[in-house]
């Protein structure tokens, strides 16, 4: 029971440094002018979208056996890459119908934030679906701490590592961001649903 802990924490954590995790969210803010507070905001909103995917595939493998991930994989490798391409298109049309954002404080998009919330919940983490089936053994109550546990550490994760990356980002100057911010965005996202698929 331990080693499986151990393992899916150690994996929560990693896996919440992955860039497709955390540097859409930073390109989406910084180009919408977002203060760190909603970017924080919408990276929690990102992560908690990616864990209740996750965890739901999780509980439908500790009951159900695993046949059931092979199945799902095909389904979820094509969803959310597709989705982070769509807005980096978006991004980069803008950028081409506009050519200069105006970069003062902006309400969130919650069209942009819905987008981002289902690439997060179409890309759940199937590697540590293996953990879920193996804890189904050790009862439902090891299958919650084991849920909990992945959540919190893969949210905190994305939470640190995205302040982390703001507090770098106030050094820089904004000048050419402001005038190629939808540039950088829509190849950013680009970027992320790409690797998605080639991973």
């Amino acid at each position: 029971m331990d080693t499986i802990l151990l393992g899916a924490l150690a994996l929560s954590l990693f896996h919440a440094l992955i860039p497709s995790h955390w540097l859409p969210v930073i390109a989406i803010g910084r180009q919408n002018a977002w203060t760190a507070q909603q970017t924080l905001w919408v990276t929690f909103l990102m992560g908690l979208f990616h864990v209740l995917s996750t965890v739901l595939i999780g509980l439908l493998l500790a009951f159900l056996g695993g046949w059931l991930s092979h199945r799902l994989e095909a389904f979820t490798r094509w969803i959310a890459p597709a989705l982070l391409v769509a807005l980096g298109v978006f991004y980069l049309y803008q950028h081409h119908r506009h050519h200069h954002f105006n970069l003062h404080a902006q309400q969130i998009r919650w069209g942009v934030v819905g987008t981002l919330a289902a690439a997060m919940f179409f890309s759940p983490c199937l590697e540590i679906e293996g953990y879920f089936l193996a804890a189904g053994q050790y009862g439902w109550a090891f299958v919650g701490l084991l849920a909990l546990s992945y959540a919190v550490i893969t949210i905190l994760g994305m939470l640190v590592w995205v302040w982390l990356a703001l507090c770098g980002l106030k050094r820089l100057n904004w000048h050419a961001w402001e005038h190629n911010a939808g540039l950088i965005t829509g190849l950013t996202l680009l970027a992320s649903g790409v690797a998605l698929l080639i991973s």
